[in-house]
């Protein structure tokens, strides 16, 4: 059985000097970070919502609400392999997570390898991180955020009875 979902997350950039940007849980180091309860990174937060998804388990908010202090300036790389081990204990296992991350600032690509490296870690599965613009339009265009859409695979072996002993 195979089984798809889906994740979408976006912030809007902080006015905070110490707020510091974290996307696929690496530092982009000069920056301004992005406004959220935990350290708001959208791409790692997409995949776990694309994860969740997929295995029926509700989304991000669900299980690790921003109204819950204990959550506040979470490293979202941990949120993320705890959602993946959710999943797995639900019997599901990630096949792969694909994002397609939005914004026009900062470039992706200098840092690609190190985002794939610590969200496949998270996530137990190969995770692949694509940068696209939103070419002048909008909030995104205008800079004034970052978003991230993800889509996950997940799959299940399937359960067959025991055949029985031929006499």
């Amino acid at each position: 059985m195979i089984r798809v979902g889906q994740g979408f997350d976006i912030h809007a950039f902080s006015d905070d000097p110490a707020r510091v940007l974290v996307l696929g849980g690496v530092v982009f180091e000069g920056e301004p970070g992005l406004v959220g309860h935990s350290d708001a990174d959208v791409i790692a937060h997409a995949c776990a919502d694309a994860l969740l998804g997929a295995a029926g388990l509700g989304d991000i908010g669900q299980h690790f609400p921003d109204t819950e202090e204990r959550w506040r300036g979470a490293d979202s790389i941990e949120l993320l392999a705890e959602a993946a081990r959710r999943v797995r204990d639900e019997g599901w296992e990630p096949g792969n997570v694909d994002c397609a991350v939005i914004c026009e600032r900062p470039r992706l690509a200098p840092r690609r390898d190190e985002m794939r490296q610590r969200l496949t870690g998270a996530v137990g599965a190969p995770v692949s991180v694509k940068g696209n613009r939103a070419e002048g339009l909008g909030a995104l265009g205008r800079a004034e955020g970052v978003a991230c859409l993800a889509v996950a695979v997940l799959s299940r072996a399937e359960v067959r009875p025991v055949a029985e002993e031929q006499p």
